[in-house]
């Protein structure tokens, strides 16, 4: 049976979108409940769940594909990356987002060093951001690094991160089974330690606004 995206639609929109939803938002979710339906639909509803949540947490609850800022000041990069820069370095580099990411993620992930420009080349992008050579290889990516951004691909990489365990070697069969359920440390499947509390908040919502009635 087909999920009731309406109720659905009002649900999310009354208890995190607080009362309001935009058309990209919309439509970010649909792309999202497309690939769920067309390909997964067998699978528990706590795995769509997870990812809507992961996916409105990562994106700054645009649910569309990001791309990595950079836009650092002096300051902020000495303290975001303080082995990366000397106060002169972080001077020179403030504000120029290409050569910030060619020197942090040079020779990591995949990269070549500075000067290969891999780092502003495989910067993150998507709706689990991709960062990185190896990591954009994973998911075929390589060659054409800004289908990162693509709408369907974007959801098709975070499916795949999550379900097969990509990103991080966890996956969502290790956190909800039919023997458990396990909102906060699923954030391992993703990113260990960084506000699981929060995520698997956002997890148990998106899961209370899906239902398959009709009345």
């Amino acid at each position: 049976m087909p999920m009731n995206r309406e109720f659905f639609f009002e649900e999310v929109r009354d208890n995190l979108f607080a009362g309001t939803l935009k058309q990209g938002q919309v439509n970010g979710m649909e792309a999202i409940l497309d690939e769920w339906d067309a390909n997964h639909g067998d699978k528990d509803d706590r795995w769509l769940a997870y990812m809507l949540a992961t996916a409105y947490h990562e994106t700054g609850r645009a649910m569309a594909p990001v791309e990595e800022n950079l836009n650092y000041s002096a300051a902020r990069l000495r303290v975001v990356f303080p082995s990366r820069f000397t106060a002169a370095q972080a001077a020179s580099y403030a504000g120029h987002r290409e050569r910030i990411a060619n020197r942090v993620y040079s020779n990591k992930l995949g990269n070549g060093d500075e000067a290969s420009g891999d780092g502003w080349k495989y910067r993150g992008r998507g709706l689990v951001q991709i960062t990185g050579k190896s990591n954009y290889a994973k998911f075929g990516v390589a060659d054409a690094p800004d289908d990162a951004m693509n709408d369907v691909k974007t959801v098709q990489i975070m499916f795949e991160g999550m379900i097969d365990g990509l990103f991080t070697g966890k996956e969502l069969s290790n956190y909800f089974s039919p023997t458990r359920e396990d909102w906060k440390n699923a954030r391992e499947i993703i990113l260990p330690g960084n506000l699981e509390d929060q995520v698997g908040m956002y997890g148990r919502a998106f899961y209370r606004c899906i239902s398959y009635t009709t009345g």
